[in-house]
């Protein structure tokens, strides 16, 4: 036994010596394969430098462009680092060394011949450097360092192959050594086999299923999306998964050591370099961005992760790494950004208000509106409660109003504020606001949050305000208008039944008003009207009302009275005091009143019939001599009489053919220029001469005969105006008005389209005149003719616009092409400049609607230039011409122009 211990000792040792001697030889092997492949890389890289100088001088030569020479330096500076860092690699090459030399002396006589170049171009341009390009030795010299680069890095290879095959020799050696020493060592240990086969069947089992462990990496690291590599400890990259081959289409030869820096982008190398070398020095883990290069040649942006794997004693033993293609991902960031800019600005842009919120009621987003209506900024804003930042209350109570967002969140709908809403600024400051508010949903429809929208609607309410005051209200008193008048005296009625009251109606004109009016001009004739209003209203109670009808006729209006006498007290005080002298600028003016007084229930059971008959009381006052007043008696029929005698007449004016039609042109206010004509019905009785239509219309629109003479207009009109047509004369549109029987008439549709095509006339060329009133009854059955008329070709206006009483929908709902602006307001212009709000608030409004808007009734310059300065598209009335006979207008298109219109 000591014998056979004694000889398994020494072929233990000599085994040892054996396998330390592998050990030694396939260490020094690795090391001159990693020797190679550095050289050889350093070749590549001397290469590399010296073509961009021969690229980036190239350049410079055809661009002209000095950019290309901060690359020209970069290769010369790269190229002198390269050549010293080879001669230091092959100390032990005598070859190599001689050939060092002359690989420097090439670079330079390249680096000399492009500085030439780069000097020629300089200074003697283009085509001279190009001849040096061409004829000098620059190519020649670039060949022959080429030459020298391979011949050296086939002297690399030969020493691989050299050296590779003595280590195998060596190698062979040893495996005999091992094989003679490890049949003596089973001979002498084969009395303790047992043991020996027990831990070679152990080592066999953890050799195995180390195997199976890579094979398993193997697989797992091959079928990942990413790109991964495995470097030693020393960061020497030693393998790499089949993805990186496939995208970068290199081999693991090309990528061994730092062979991976090949695929990098130039301008990325050495910001990587510096980082991962630093890690691989620290053992900190590594990531970074940057683009590498693909096998088609393009490159694709990668984010790079590696991590230490340490042993036991965290000692880093290797390290693994992956490169992740992060390009849809950053396609996916820029797209998500430019959205959300997109979005930022639109918002900013647009004039609501809008405040995002999470799922707990906090403010994630206030654009720059809302930051103004709410007095908050948006950094001090977000996260904060939505009921901090957006205080409501009802203006009318006073109340707080509960957040719509939580109860757009829970019921997952639009919700939209009460009316009447306030909010109560950071400051304190109240602002009405309107507003809707919507869930946010995620993709999987899930509500995340909610948006509100709302904006400050002061100037909407304080506009909508307005237009009601002045749409009942008298323009030049502020006294309530015939409207709100009929209104009140209706509702006087209903309660003066109800408690058994009497209501009276007094109806008052003003006695040598026009005389007035006329002498001294309107403006002193609108402050004489202003200065019997107040005295009118001081006569009466709170509960009674003064309201003026028109021009000087004013109707008051006393409720709840004990008996008819009160009336006739009121009556007296009136005639006392308005005849009292007026003062009026350097005027004292004394005017004396007609009033005609109603009473119900006795004279009549309704507004209009009360008013109706005061009015008919009144003339009765007049003909009594003025300055009283006159109870309403049954036998007052004077004026019916009249009527009655109107009627008649205008039975047989039609067969007859005593209408005849005037038109009075509508002129372009930027052109001045024709662009149509309003068809005006005239009428000339045989005995009385010409009749007003303000006298014989009413009575036609009572009776019925507006039918029969409207459809004469309508045909006469049309015709007209193909006449003119035929003539060569530049007619644009005929204007007919129409009034609210003829509109509802069951065939008007059909009278219209049966005219147009009588008389051959274009529906373009017809404009037919509505009133907001005719509109505004039946409004359903009204925008079904309107549009059947447009889509004829038939043009729509609406004719006295303001003075009707109506919902300013309808504006956008029906198909109309025109407003008309009553000439009672176009009066305010000269009467009253202070009170032309409605003329101004209609042409923008028009203009806002793209709507066309006239001006009727125009006779002074001051007019004109009111309605020119505010950028009204139309205009008509006396200033520019009377309606005058067909062929006096025909004179006028001939003409084209009216030369008052100032350009």
């Amino acid at each position: 036994m000591p014998l056979a211990f004694g000889s398994a000792i020494l072929a233990l040792l000599i085994m040892g010596g054996a396998s330390y001697r592998s050990i030694v030889v396939s260490t020094e092997s690795d090391r001159w394969v990693r020797h190679t492949h550095e050289v050889l890389e350093h070749l590549q890289n001397l290469l590399s430098a010296m073509q961009s100088v021969e690229s980036s001088s190239r350049w410079f030569v055809i661009t002209g462009n000095e950019d290309f020479l901060g690359e020209y330096q970069h290769g010369t500076s790269r190229s002198n680092v390269e050549i010293t860092i080879l001669r230091d690699l092959t100390l032990d090459n005598p070859i190599q060394q001689r050939r060092i030399p002359n690989l420097g002396m090439l670079a330079a006589q390249r680096i000399k011949f492009s500085q030439s170049v780069i000097e020629l171009r300089r200074t003697k341009g283009l085509e001279a450097a190009t001849d040096l390009i061409r004829l000098g030795d620059g190519k020649r010299t670039m060949d022959e360092f080429r030459g020298v680069i391979r011949d050296m890095e086939d002297e690399e290879r030969r020493l691989l192959v050299l050296r590779d095959a003595a280590a195998k020799q060596s190698l062979r050696r040893t495996r005999t050594v091992l094989f003679l020493g490890t049949i003596l060592g089973l001979l002498i240990v084969s009395g303790a086999g047992c043991k020996a086969w027990r831990d070679r069947s152990k080592r066999t089992r953890s050799e195995a299923a180390l195997r199976e462990n890579e094979g398993r990496f193997q697989t797992l690291a091959n079928n990942i999306s990413q790109l991964a590599w495995m470097a030693d400890e020393t960061g020497f990259i030693f393998w790499y998964n089949d993805r990186w081959f496939d995208y970068t289409g290199t081999t693991l030869e090309q990528m061994a050591g730092w062979g991976w820096q090949k695929v990098h982008h130039p301008d990325h190398v050495q910001r990587v370099v510096d980082k991962i070398s630093r890690c691989f020095q620290t053992g900190e883990t590594w990531d970074q961005t940057f683009p590498l290069r693909g096998r088609d040649g393009k490159y694709r942006p990668f984010l790079s992760r590696a991590v230490p794997i340490r042993d036991a004693q965290g000692k880093v033993l290797r390290w693994f790494g992956t490169n992740t293609d992060i390009t849809e991902l950053q396609d996916m960031e820029t797209a998500l950004f430019a959205e959300k800019e997109r979005a930022q600005v639109t918002l900013n842009s647009i004039g609501d208000a809008v405040i995002c919120t999470d799922i707990s009621g906090n403010i994630t987003f206030l654009n720059l509106v809302a930051e103004r209506m709410t007095g908050w900024l948006s950094q001090a804003a977000v996260n904060k409660p939505m009921t901090e930042v957006f205080r409501i209350m009802d203006a009318a109570t006073r109340e707080t109003i509960p957040s719509p967002m939580q109860q757009s969140v829970e019921e997952n709908r639009i919700v939209h504020l009460p009316d009447n809403c306030i909010l109560i600024r950071h400051d304190g400051f109240e602002i009405p606001i309107e507003d809707s508010v919507s869930p946010i949903h995620d993709r999987e429809g899930r509500t995340t949050g909610a948006v509100i929208v709302f904006r400050d609607v002061s100037a909407a309410r304080a506009s909508a305000l307005q237009m009601t005051h002045l749409a009942q209200h008298d323009f030049l008193t502020s006294l309530p208008n015939r409207m709100l008048l009929n209104d009140r005296v209706s509702q006087a009625i209903t309660l003066a039944a109800r408690r058994a009251k009497k209501v009276a109606v007094l109806f008052l004109d003003l006695d040598g008003f026009k005389h007035i009016n006329d002498s001294l001009g309107h403006p002193v004739g609108d402050k004489l009207l202003q200065s019997a209003a107040k005295r009118l209203v001081d006569c009466v109670r709170a509960a009674d009302t003064v309201s003026r009808q028109g021009g000087d006729e004013f109707v008051v209006l006393l409720s709840e009275m004990e008996q008819a006498e009160d009336a006739a007290i009121t009556a007296r005080r009136m005639l006392k005091t308005v005849a009292e002298a007026h003062s009026i600028g350097q005027h004292d003016l004394h005017l004396t009143t007609s009033i005609g007084v109603s009473v119900y229930p006795d004279d009549g059971m309704d507004a209009e019939t009360l008013i109706k008959n005061a009015d008919t009381a009144m003339y009765q006052a007049k003909e009594n001599g003025r300055q009283s007043y006159q109870f309403f008696k049954s036998a007052m029929n004077v004026r019916a009489v009249e009527r009655q005698s109107i009627e008649e007449h205008l039975r047989r004016a039609l067969e007859r053919q005593e209408f005849t039609l005037h038109y009075q042109p509508k002129i372009n206010l930027s052109t001045g220029e024709i662009t149509g004509a309003e068809a005006l019905i005239r009428w000339t009785h045989p005995l009385r001469g010409p009749v007003s239509p303000g006298q014989f219309i009413p009575v036609a629109e009572d009776c019925g005969l507006i039918l029969p003479i409207g459809k004469w207009v309508l045909r006469e009109a049309c015709n007209q105006a193909r006449a003119w047509l035929d003539a060569g004369l530049p007619l644009v549109t005929i204007a007919v008005n129409i009034s609210a029987m003829e509109f509802r008439e069951a065939g008007f549709l059909e009278s219209v389209f049966s005219v147009l095509d009588a008389t051959g006339l274009d529906p373009r060329s017809l404009e037919l005149e509505l009133t907001e009133s005719v509109l505004m009854k039946r409004a359903e059955s009204t925008e079904s003719i309107l549009h059947a008329l447009r889509a004829r070709g038939v043009r729509l206006a609406i004719d006295d616009f303001g003075t009707g009483y109506s919902s300013l929908s309808y504006l956008t709902k029906f198909p109309v092409d025109a407003l008309k602006i009553d000439q009672s307001f176009i009066r305010q212009i000269t009467n009253a400049p202070g009170e032309t709000a409605i003329v101004t608030a209609v042409i923008a409004m028009g203009r806002s609607l793209q709507l066309r808007v006239v001006a009727e009734g125009v006779e002074t310059q001051e007019e004109l230039a009111f309605l020119q300065d505010h950028r009204c598209e139309e205009a008509q009335g006396y200033y520019f011409s009377p309606p005058v006979p067909p062929q006096r207008f025909a004179s006028l298109l001939a003409s084209g122009v009216l030369e008052m219109i100032p350009h």
